[in-house]
């Protein structure tokens, strides 16, 4: 199993250098950087740097993912017919890109949008089908592409349409596509689980992408969850895909307001206390997930 971190740990804001987090991460042991479809979509766009981006991370042992929160105008399960276009549109690009890239995941909750905006009307039902209807379609362009789409359990705050790993294997089920699995991620597992442990068992084979974090979002092995419960659970189902770290520790800019962190969750905001607490993590769970 390989073990990575998304690059945002250490970020205020989506759109930043993805050359430094490749020789950051691989200077601290990492083997995956998850970096996010918003830079890509900002800051590497012409074919020269896609493929200086993915010839840097190859030549430095970096394996890269993806992740995202489409937008409101980009939703696949919205009732607008413009909307739908415009998240197709926005995909079919990414995915070439991706290619590109190298990269073969991307994982979030690209079924829908976020952050959600929970003051308008929702309609669960609706929005699950137009989901599966478009996300069979999308498939297609992934696996053109190579690529595999995560699609992220998100908690009831977060997210309304896949809140438990039961939901999404059902929706992974109704697309039916080699190209769509679930996504799991510790840190919503924890509010809306009864237990993390028979939910990583319950994905089984269909679990293609993972997220480490407490249930305070500091990195694995600084709060409560049972990682070694959780790392049984990964050696029974024989999970080879990527488990990567997403914490948010730090308050500030579109990264600490999105994310809602309204306190700091580390005593000393320097980079030298973040990179420790990073490796300390990463020794801590390649432990625990050895067995």
């Amino acid at each position: 199993m390989k073990i990575g971190i998304y690059f945002a740990y250490w970020e205020h804001e989506w759109n930043t250098d993805y050359y430094k987090y490749v020789d950051k991460i691989a200077d601290l042991g990492f083997d995956v950087l998850e970096i996010s479809c918003a830079g890509i979509y900002d800051k590497y766009v012409t074919d020269d740097q896609l493929y200086s981006l993915r010839d840097y991370a190859r030549d430095r042992g970096v394996t890269l993912t993806a992740g995202y929160g489409p937008t409101k105008d980009q939703n696949f399960s919205s009732e607008n017919p413009v909307v739908v276009d415009h998240a197709f549109k926005f995909f079919e690009d990414m995915l070439v890109r991706l290619r590109k890239l190298d990269i073969h995941l991307v994982g979030g909750g690209l079924y829908s949008y976020w952050p959600i905006d929970f003051s308008l009307r929702l309609d669960k039902e609706g929005d699950w089908k137009r989901a599966v209807k478009n996300l069979r379609e999308i498939s297609k362009v992934a696996a053109d592409n190579d690529v595999m789409l995560g699609l992220e359990v998100l908690n009831r705050y977060e997210g309304y349409v896949l809140n438990t790993c039961a939901d999404a294997l059902k929706f992974v089920a109704e697309v039916d596509s080699p190209n769509v699995g679930v996504m799991l991620d510790t840190f919503h597992m924890n509010i809306e689980e009864d237990n993390i442990g028979a939910a990583i068992r319950l994905a089984g084979d269909k679990l293609v992408h993972l997220h480490l974090g407490e249930q305070n979002r500091r990195v694995p092995g600084k709060g409560s969850l049972p990682w070694n419960e959780i790392g049984q659970a990964l050696r029974e189902i024989d999970y080879h895909g990527a488990a990567v770290m997403e914490p948010f520790v730090m308050t500030g800019g579109t990264i600490g307001e999105e994310i809602r962190v309204w306190r700091d969750l580390i005593d000393e905001k320097t980079e030298a206390k973040l990179d420790k607490e990073a490796k300390d993590s990463l020794d801590f769970v390649r432990h625990v997930f050895a067995g």
